[in-house]
Protein backbone atom coordinates (compact mmCIF):
# COMPACT_ATOMS: atom_id res chain seq x y z
CA UNK A 1 0.00 0.00 0.00
CA UNK A 2 1.12 3.53 -1.17
CA UNK A 3 1.91 6.03 1.36
CA UNK A 4 0.21 9.60 1.24
CA UNK A 5 2.09 12.33 -0.83
CA UNK A 6 3.34 13.91 2.50
CA UNK A 7 4.34 10.95 3.41
CA UNK A 8 6.28 9.60 0.59
CA UNK A 9 7.70 13.56 0.63
CA UNK A 10 9.64 12.82 4.01
CA UNK A 11 10.51 9.70 3.18
CA UNK A 12 12.04 10.42 -0.43
CA UNK A 13 14.43 13.96 1.41
CA UNK A 14 15.64 11.30 4.35
CA UNK A 15 16.12 8.63 1.76
CA UNK A 16 17.86 11.43 -0.39
CA UNK A 17 19.97 12.49 3.16
CA UNK A 18 21.03 8.97 3.68
CA UNK A 19 21.78 8.26 0.11
CA UNK A 20 24.57 11.74 -0.04
CA UNK A 21 26.06 10.13 3.19
CA UNK A 22 26.54 6.71 1.11
CA UNK A 23 28.26 8.84 -1.77
CA UNK A 24 30.70 10.68 0.83
CA UNK A 25 31.44 7.49 2.65
CA UNK A 26 31.52 4.81 -0.59
CA UNK A 27 35.30 5.32 -0.90
CA UNK A 28 36.49 4.64 2.89
CA UNK A 29 33.54 2.32 3.90
CA UNK A 30 34.43 -1.36 3.88
CA UNK A 31 31.59 -3.25 1.43
CA UNK A 32 30.10 -4.87 4.58
CA UNK A 33 29.22 -1.37 6.10
CA UNK A 34 27.86 -0.20 2.68
CA UNK A 35 26.05 -2.88 1.95
CA UNK A 36 24.16 -2.97 5.27
CA UNK A 37 23.39 0.80 4.44
CA UNK A 38 22.01 0.05 1.10
CA UNK A 39 19.93 -2.59 2.71
CA UNK A 40 18.46 0.07 5.17
CA UNK A 41 17.96 1.97 2.36
CA UNK A 42 16.07 -1.02 0.04
CA UNK A 43 13.60 -1.45 3.54
CA UNK A 44 12.69 2.10 4.51
CA UNK A 45 12.17 2.20 0.10
CA UNK A 46 9.92 -0.75 -0.01
CA UNK A 47 7.86 0.27 3.20
CA UNK A 48 7.26 3.76 1.63
CA UNK A 49 6.58 2.08 -2.19
CA UNK A 50 9.83 3.72 -3.70
CA UNK A 51 9.85 0.91 -6.33
CA UNK A 52 12.43 2.28 -8.38
CA UNK A 53 15.02 3.16 -5.59
CA UNK A 54 14.43 -0.56 -4.41
CA UNK A 55 15.33 -1.90 -7.82
CA UNK A 56 18.36 -0.01 -7.70
CA UNK A 57 19.19 -0.88 -4.87
CA UNK A 58 19.39 -4.38 -5.81
CA UNK A 59 21.53 -3.56 -8.77
CA UNK A 60 24.09 -2.38 -6.03
CA UNK A 61 24.79 -5.55 -3.75
CA UNK A 62 25.20 -6.81 -7.35
CA UNK A 63 28.09 -4.23 -7.52
CA UNK A 64 29.33 -5.04 -4.27
CA UNK A 65 29.15 -8.35 -4.42
CA UNK A 66 31.39 -8.46 -7.99
CA UNK A 67 33.82 -5.79 -5.77
CA UNK A 68 33.37 -3.11 -7.00
CA UNK A 69 34.45 -0.07 -4.57
CA UNK A 70 34.96 3.41 -4.23
CA UNK A 71 34.36 5.70 -7.37
CA UNK A 72 32.96 2.72 -8.85
CA UNK A 73 29.98 2.49 -7.13
CA UNK A 74 29.59 6.28 -7.39
CA UNK A 75 28.23 5.74 -10.15
CA UNK A 76 25.24 3.29 -9.20
CA UNK A 77 24.79 5.78 -6.11
CA UNK A 78 23.80 8.88 -8.48
CA UNK A 79 21.24 6.33 -10.08
CA UNK A 80 20.11 5.65 -6.64
CA UNK A 81 20.02 9.02 -5.58
CA UNK A 82 17.74 9.52 -8.57
CA UNK A 83 15.21 6.83 -7.90
CA UNK A 84 14.54 7.90 -4.44
CA UNK A 85 13.65 11.52 -5.96
CA UNK A 86 11.69 10.38 -8.68
CA UNK A 87 7.67 11.29 -8.59
CA UNK A 88 7.35 7.86 -10.32
CA UNK A 89 6.61 4.59 -8.29
CA UNK A 90 5.43 2.10 -11.18
CA UNK A 91 6.45 -0.40 -13.18
CA UNK A 92 7.49 1.24 -15.81
CA UNK A 93 9.20 3.58 -13.37
CA UNK A 94 10.90 0.55 -12.28
CA UNK A 95 12.35 -0.62 -15.63
CA UNK A 96 13.51 2.09 -16.88
CA UNK A 97 15.96 2.52 -13.31
CA UNK A 98 16.68 -0.89 -14.37
CA UNK A 99 17.51 -0.40 -17.82
CA UNK A 100 19.83 2.22 -16.53
CA UNK A 101 21.34 0.32 -13.89
CA UNK A 102 21.77 -2.32 -16.98
CA UNK A 103 23.57 0.48 -19.15
CA UNK A 104 25.90 1.23 -16.33
CA UNK A 105 26.75 -2.73 -15.34
CA UNK A 106 27.86 -2.93 -19.63
CA UNK A 107 29.18 0.46 -19.99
Amino acid sequence: MAAPDSAIAIAQAELAARVAMVGMRASAASTAALAAEVDSIRAAAQAYGLYPAVAVTHAIDAALARGERGALVLGWIAILRDAVSSDRHDSHACETFAAACSVRLAG
